[in-house]
C-alpha cells in the first residue's frame, strides 16, 4: 500500500497542533507540527504512540517504516531528505524508546 493511501487509515490528526518526541532525560529531540510538509508524519507518529502506550518502540519505529512504503526506499538512498524516516530507521534498529507529547489544535 502506498503512503498516500495509507494515511487514508490512519486516524486523523487534525485535532493536534503539534508532536514532540522526547529522550530518556525529557528534553524535546524532535517537534512534528500539523503544517503541510509535516501533517502526513504527525499522523504516523500520532498512530504509531497511540497503538505503543504514548511511545515510539523499536517494534512501532519498524512498522512507521512499513505505513512509510515507497518513502523509505528514497530515504535510504538520500539521507536528510525524510528525517522523520531516518529517525524511525535508527530507531527501528535500536532498543530504546522515546516518548511522544502531543499538542492539542
Amino acid at each position: 500500500m502506498n503512503f498516500a493511501d495509507r494515511l487514508k487509515q490512519l486516524p486523523s490528526a487534525a485535532h493536534l497542533a503539534a508532536l514532540h518526541l522526547l529522550g530518556a532525560d525529557g528534553q524535546t529531540l524532535a517537534t512534528l507540527e500539523n503544517k503541510p510538509g509535516q501533517a502526513g508524519s504527525l499522523a504516523v507518529y500520532a498512530a504509531l504512540a497511540a497503538l505503543y502506550g504514548g511511545r515510539i518502540t523499536p517494534a512501532a519505529a519498524s512498522l512507521g517504516l512499513e505505513w512509510y512504503g515507497e518513502h523509505v526506499a528514497d530515504a535510504q538512498a538520500f539521507p536528510g531528505k525524510h528525517p522523520n524516516i531516518d529517525r524511525l530507521l535508527a530507531w527501528a534498529g535500536g532498543s530504546e524508546s522515546f516518548a511522544v507529547r502531543t499538542v492539542a489544535a
